[in-house]
């Protein structure tokens, strides 16, 4: 008679079934943690992974394991202890983050299928090639390599570079150097766009097949390639967007986080983690070096840095020594009061591009907002092009004659007369990218016009093949949204110009200043570039606020006096990062069942909140309020102390859960911990 073996599972239950933990089932064989699993819930079959077992009560009753995957090496420790902490920390369940976590593919492969899919990869690549040969570093590039290779364990550090002072090859050289050493590396980037040129840059200097990517681009089955290279140690280098930070990585040395600044590294749906703060503690645990590159740190992490937690590194001054581009600040107020509105661009910047386009210099014009103009209205009546499913306008786009929300997606045709009273004198309101190019065009008629965001972009291999004629020189005034803002080297652009940034000074969003100053300091980043042409490089800023002092610290590129600013204005309204938050957030078809169910959490949680000296605000909807016909209500939680926020959260998650019940009507809440915005 063979032994029984107790194997706990993580499994991804239902929310409402309030299976939040593990759960446990027999197995005729000891299964390592980490073995990936077939196990019964329910009347279904469902995918699991075998997790640690913390004691050993009797096993009789319990169901048994259907299968188990063994054709693929179990998931390290160092794994389970990632995922168990962001599940804990982001109050989401063990088997909801494992599941979500791996590529959907594996989850409905039987043990034979995987064994296939594995026998495709092939053999392991030889031994990965010495790199290719690498250009000479600057004294400061030098430095800061030779601080990641010094004595002592080096934790986390900031690589604080200027723009264009070569951090991605400080990135490149201690890479090599842990390879080198037999490891892999990790590196981690914002969004998708910028994957391709940063795998042609690591294909070329260490050769394509040690390369894997993870991001949500890829289909279902080169998901799961990437994935298995990695997990195997075929791959030595794996490239990714935020959810390649849970990526398995046997030999891991190095972990790269570049753009740490970025808001596109907090996952908004979900278990919402911060892809940036996970690194940092998966470097922890693993013992492994963690670099976060940034020309503009997040305010965390400056001043996780001022106070020593993290080591700074500093790159102050560009490749070749050229200068940075100079800063023009153009006040909108010199302009006569009846054309101030009538034109996107000052007559001087038109001047300005006009002189890039007789030199034969590119430029940008930046101008985060897409579509021909954000809303459309009637003079007569007053009609706006409102979504009917969202407390939101509808765009106007223009190439296609339509009003589209970009909140749910409702398109309809533009109306040939206000849809209220019948006035055919309807006006656009505003400006996105489409009129900008449009103007431009109109102003610089032998200029070559490229427009670059998310609605010029959406066919497959647009962007790559738009990037392609920006380099080639095809293209004279690039129009764009922060897409072409970060990230890219545009080699002959000497001319970048923010044509309306003053939206984000006096928003309510506390992040806004932050998210502003360093989309400015990006995007001013793209020109001069080119040592032979950074001194004739200029970042132009169209304001009516002129003496604001963001703008003074930009005039003099200061981050550094521009976060000091910052952090004292949030220490004193009590913000990150010296408060922790969390948001409670609830929806529902109307607005009063989901402000119930928030107002019924807080008096179920005041008491306890009060013994840990935690806040509980009172709930309010957020500035879009509606969203597909659902209502979205928020209610704040916030304490100085990040351990008394973490123990009230988890107190409760079960009484959340059982709340649910008693609120007919509440479609879904969830608990979104060290929230982006308020």
């Amino acid at each position: 008679m063979s032994l029984t073996h107790r194997i706990s599972a993580a499994v991804d239950t239902p929310q409402h079934s309030g299976l939040g933990g593990l759960l446990d089932y027999r197995h005729d064989t000891a299964l390592p943690p980490g073995t990936l699993l077939r196990v019964p819930l329910g009347r279904r079959e469902v995918p699991a992974i075998a997790w640690p077992v913390t004691d050993e009560p009797p096993v009789a009753e319990l169901r048994p394991v259907a299968a188990a995957l063994t054709a693929l090496p179990p998931l390290s420790p160092a794994w389970i202890e990632l995922v168990g902490f962001a599940a804990g920390y982001y109050q989401r369940s063990v088997g909801e983050v494992a599941l979500a976590v791996l590529p959907p593919e594996l989850r409905r492969l039987d043990d034979a299928r995987l064994a296939k899919r594995i026998a495709r990869l092939g053999p392991a690549a030889p031994a990965a090639s010495p790199p290719a040969e690498a250009p000479p570093l600057s004294a400061e590039q030098a430095a800061a390599l030779d601080a990641l290779a010094g004595p002592g364990a080096p934790g986390t550090v900031l690589l604080h570079g200027v723009t264009g002072s070569g951090k991605t090859e400080v990135y490149l050289q201690a890479a090599a150097r842990a390879l080198a050493a037999g490891r892999q590396v990790l590196v981690l980037v914002p969004e998708i766009n910028l994957t391709p040129q940063l795998v042609a840059r690591l294909g070329a200097r260490f050769g394509a097949p040690r390369i894997a990517t993870l991001h949500s681009g890829l289909t279902p089955a080169q998901r799961l390639r990437q994935w298995l290279l990695a997990h195997l140690g075929h791959a030595d280098l794996v490239l990714g967007t935020r959810l390649a930070v849970f990526a398995s990585l046997p030999r891991l040395g190095l972990i790269v986080v570049d753009e740490e600044h970025d808001p596109s590294f907090k996952q908004q749906e979900g278990a919402r983690y911060s892809a940036r703060d996970l690194a940092v503690y998966r470097g922890r645990i693993e013992g492994v070096p963690v670099l976060l590159g940034s020309a503009t740190p997040s305010l965390e992490t400056w001043h996780n840095a001022e106070q020593g937690r993290y080591r700074r590194l500093v790159l102050s001054q560009r490749i070749g020594g050229g200068p940075l581009p100079r800063v023009r600040l153009f006040d909108m107020n010199r302009l006569p009061k009846d054309r101030a509105g009538a034109t996107a661009l000052s007559a001087p910047l038109v001047e300005a591009l006009q002189q890039r386009l007789e030199r034969g210099e590119q430029s940008l014009l930046f101008l985060n907002r897409r579509g021909y103009a954000p809303v459309l209205h009637c003079g007569a009546c007053s009609w706006k092009s409102g979504c009917p499913h969202c407390s939101a306008w509808r765009v106007f786009h223009k190439r296609d004659r339509t009003l589209r929300c970009h909140h749910c997606g409702f398109t309809e045709r533009v109306p040939r007369a206000c849809p209220e009273c019948g006035n055919q004198d309807i006006a656009a309101i505003g400006r996105g990218t489409e009129k900008l190019e449009e103007q431009i065009a109109l102003l610089l008629p032998t200029a070559r016009v490229a427009r670059i965001d998310a609605d010029s972009t959406r066919a497959k291999g647009a962007l790559e093949a738009q990037l392609a004629a920006v380099h080639a020189g095809e293209v004279d005034v690039l129009v764009g949204t922060q897409m072409v803002a970060k990230g890219h080297d545009f080699r002959r652009i000497t001319l970048v110009a923010a044509v309306n940034p003053d939206a984000a000074l006096f928003a309510s969003d506390f992040r806004a200043p932050e998210r502003l100053f360093a989309l400015l300091m990006q995007a001013g980043g793209r020109a001069g570039r080119d040592a032979g042409h950074a001194a004739l490089s200029e970042l132009w800023v169209q304001t009516w606020h002129p003496q604001h002092a963001l703008y003074a610290a930009l005039l003099r590129h200061d981050f550094a006096a521009f976060a000091a600013a910052q952090l004292a204005e949030r220490e004193a309204a009590g913000l990150p990062p010296f408060t922790h938050l969390a948001l409670l957030r609830a929806e529902a078809r109307s607005a009063e069942v989901a402000t119930a169910f928030l107002r019924d959490a807080a008096q179920h949680l005041a008491d306890a909140a009060a013994a840990r000296g935690v806040g509980l605000y009172p709930p309010v909807p957020p500035p879009v309020s509606r969203v597909a016909d659902v209502e979205r209500v928020q209610m704040l939680v916030e304490s100085r102390s990040r351990a008394a926020l973490q123990q009230l959260l988890a107190e409760a998650m079960p009484r959340l859960h059982a709340l649910r019940a008693a609120h007919r009507g509440l479609l879904r809440w969830a608990v979104d911990v060290d929230p982006l915005s308020i």
